[in-house]
């Protein structure tokens, strides 16, 4: 299933004298670019930049402009809220040609350092309610590929109910349970099955979550309720919450997990044995490109959109578990990636970009 999968760059790693500031994911130590008098700053959500989630992801499409483009970089790890504004204040005194703030949840602290700084310039990842024109969204339609997600979910569990929980009810993680939902109806449509899915109902709007995107005992304690229930395919969508989920679904020896944001399978090796395949988000890419965009001089506050048709978002391969789904299971999801990147299948959630 390779066809699927968008590979994730692991590179260099630079420390960063910031006080309040973690110790960043280690890379590659290879030759780089020139340097050029640019200062990209990034800021973590919750969970940090060892998150194996989507704080790593951005971190290292920073990293990686430090060394293909030449840019010099500062970050600041974010323990909690308290932490949003304080640090987007310190990029503020090291004079950032262009801060990054990684998730959702930074909008308003984002926002107002926007509207009080119009000479700076900003990127925020997974919001697009911002609309100033010194903050560019950086959004994805994760929807699409947690639909296929939810397909290979469907046709992988023998309990017929697969499951998906969230660590908050906000716009960047229901799309994927959204996906992840007509995913699995769409399989029951072609195949005539009933499977349920547990966690989650896209026509009312709600669902478990485990109101925490760090605490891992909490996403084990709600994957166990759901496995108690009878899943046997779980989407954590809740940042390094669903390394707990992961736990819970390798003890059970008969559970596995779908990761979101990175392909957990090459991130999280301890669970390569129940990850069935994982939901990219290439926060990466968006990141780097953006960055390229600003040092080339052509920043805008036009949004990025990560689809399937421009590899923004897309399913990781099924690795240990590819033999386990049938050739026809293989080949209808083939077609639908297909269908969804040409337009002539939508899948849509409220939660989409706009």
């Amino acid at each position: 299933m390779k066809k699927f999968a968008v590979s994730l760059a692991l590179l260099t790693s630079a420390a960063l004298a910031l006080a309040g500031c973690g110790t960043p994911p280690e890379g590659e130590d290879t030759p780089g670019a020139d340097k050029v008098d640019f200062l990209a700053c990034m800021i973590s959500d919750a969970g940090g930049f060892d998150d194996k989630s989507f704080n790593q992801s951005g971190y290292e499409g920073m990293t990686r402009a430090e060394k293909d483009l030449g840019v010099s970089i500062k970050e600041a790890e974010s323990k909690d809220a308290n932490d949003f504004g304080p640090n987007l204040d310190s990029m503020k005194t090291q004079k950032c040609d262009l801060t990054i703030t990684v998730g959702f949840m930074l909008k308003d602290a984002t926002e107002q350092q926007a509207l009080a700084n119009e000479d700076m310039k900003f990127a925020i990842v997974d919001d697009s309610q911002i609309t100033l024109p010194n903050v560019k969204p950086l959004v994805f339609k994760t929807s699409d590929a947690a639909f296929l997600a939810g397909y290979a979910a469907a046709a992988y569990s023998t309990t017929g109910k697969v499951a998906t929980f969230g660590g908050m009810k906000i716009p960047s993680v229901t799309i994927f349970m959204d996906g992840f939902a007509d995913g699995v109806a769409q399989y029951n449509t072609d195949t005539g099955k009933k499977v349920e899915v547990l966690g989650w109902n896209k026509e009312a709007q709600n669902g478990m979550f485990t109101e925490t995107f760090d605490n891992q005992a909490t996403g084990k304690q709600t994957a166990q309720t759901l496995i108690d229930q009878g899943a046997d395919v779980i989407m954590p969508v809740a940042g390094p919450v669903g390394l707990g989920a992961a736990a819970a679904a390798q003890e059970a020896n008969n559970v596995v997990i779908i990761g979101v944001d990175a392909d957990w399978f090459e991130t999280a090796p301890q669970y390569q044995d129940i990850v069935l395949t994982s939901v990219i988000k290439e926060i990466g890419t968006s990141v780097f490109d953006t960055i390229k965009e600003s040092v080339d001089g052509n920043y805008s506050s036009t949004p990025y959109v990560g689809t399937l048709a421009n590899g923004g978002v897309a399913l990781a391969p099924f690795h240990n578990f590819d033999s386990q789904l049938d050739q026809a299971t293989k080949d209808r999801i083939a077609e639908l990636t297909e269908m969804i990147s040409n337009g002539t299948y939508v899948v849509s959630s409220p939660s989409d970009p706009q």
